[in-house]
């Protein structure tokens, strides 16, 4: 590949450089820097006195009739990315004067609200915002004004909690990830319950995150109904684990819509059960039930699994008999939808990037510090969802024939 040539520097540049050099002594980068720092303190300077030129109608020391006059100066200390820099901005008598160069109340001139933003998404904490932007910037920053500048993002929460959805979600997934809270001086656990969507075109998209509330059939009846007032989607088949009441729910609110148990938290909650030694086997013969050709199949098999490991194992298939009615309905479907359905690739990725939130933070101050981080990593994480489902056109028509008239 040719070496692309550098662009040859004008006259006007090198002197400008050379007389930098020279005003400044300049032998280093760290006094390059410097030399940057002290010029963007002096322009920012200059335009504002130029600005206090064009409000007042006349130059300084120049007469004028206007009553409006300069009123020395106020000391302010700007944020930049080449560390703090002090500047004195002039005033007028009237206090009308609002400079538009760096206006009034604003100390940061370096984006570094959109730096700490990117760095909570990331799950890191105030205090090690903290630190790296002293390390990186010179400047201090306290952590309760890196909370102050990430609560700016509650209000576009907010709005994206509330925003219109599409109309049809063919498959959506339910599933809650655990936390660590502290309320007033004690530390509980609470839930974060996320529900993503597989639109019309297959893609993913997260329709809502909610935290703190207890599970309950009125708990989710509210969280259903929520999105039904966000524009009524309709829903073909509803994923989610064994939720306290979620069952009642999804006949309330989405009467036609089917209710499939997650197959990928039946198989962990059952192996729960089962020691080490037995895991592999174990796993092996679950997967001959929800692989069978059919549901009668797929009893048989769940009956000959459990009667298999019964002895050593009594309670560990009991809840597969119990839940039968809401584990079956994916063998109506062929392999190419029931691993949509059975495999938790869907909300995996975003899961592993919230759960890296506990690892990163044992404890979080409070809910709305929580609810922050899981929609600022949601955001982060949602960016690569750029494709659709593989296979999804062999999905959407299969969805298509069983549902007709419902996909539009």
């Amino acid at each position: 590949m040719a070496r692309r040539r550098r662009e040859r520097m004008s006259e006007g540049k090198k002197n400008i450089i050379a007389g930098l050099i020279q005003e400044y002594d300049i032998k280093t980068a760290a006094d390059i820097q410097e030399a940057l720092k002290d010029l963007l303190g002096g322009t920012i300077q200059e335009m504002m006195e130029a600005e206090l030129d064009e409000h007042l109608g006349y130059e300084e020391y120049e007469r004028s009739d206007n009553p409006d006059c300069r009123n020395g100066v106020k000391p302010k200390k700007l944020r930049s990315s080449y560390g703090e820099i002090p500047i004195d901005v002039p005033q007028d008598r009237d206090g009308d004067f609002e400079p538009q160069i760096v206006q009034k109340r604003k100390k940061d001139i370096s984006a570094i609200e959109q730096k700490i933003i990117a760095m909570s998404a990331k799950g890191m904490t105030t205090r090690q915002i903290s630190d790296i932007v002293e390390d990186i910037y010179g400047f201090e920053l306290s952590e309760s004004m890196v909370t102050a500048v990430t609560n700016k993002v509650l209000p576009q929460i907010e709005e994206w909690q509330q925003r219109p959805l599409s109309s049809v979600y063919p498959i959506i997934f339910i599933d809650a990830i655990h936390f660590s809270v502290r309320d007033e001086h004690i530390v509980k656990k609470i839930a974060a319950y996320i529900i993503l969507g597989i639109n019309d075109e297959g893609r993913k998209e997260v329709l809502s995150i909610t935290v703190g509330e207890n599970e309950s059939a009125k708990y989710w009846l509210g969280v259903l109904n929520d999105l039904k007032n966000r524009g009524g989607p309709e829903i073909l088949i509803l994923c989610a684990d064994g939720l306290t009441g979620i069952k009642e729910s999804i006949a309330a609110a989405y009467p036609n819509a089917e209710y499939q148990r997650c197959i990928v938290h039946q198989v962990r909650n059952t192996l729960k059960y089962v020691a080490e030694k037995d895991r592999k086997a174990f796993a092996n013969d679950l997967k001959s039930i929800y692989h069978a050709p059919n549901e009668e199949s797929g009893y048989d098999r769940m009956l000959a699994v459990t009667e298999k490991w019964h002895d050593r194992y009594p309670n560990a298939m009991k809840r597969w008999d119990e839940n039968w009615d809401v584990i079956s309905p994916m063998f109506k479907f062929s392999a190419d939808v029931r691993k949509v359905m059975y495999t938790t690739n869907a909300i995996e990725s975003l899961n592993s990037a919230l759960r890296r939130l506990n690892s990163q933070r044992s404890v979080f101050p409070s809910d709305t510090a929580l609810l922050k981080a899981l929609y600022l990593a949601t955001f982060e994480a949602t960016k690569k969802w750029t494709m659709p489902l593989k296979n999804w056109g062999k999905v959407y028509g299969e969805l298509s024939i069983m549902y007709d008239g419902r996909l539009f």
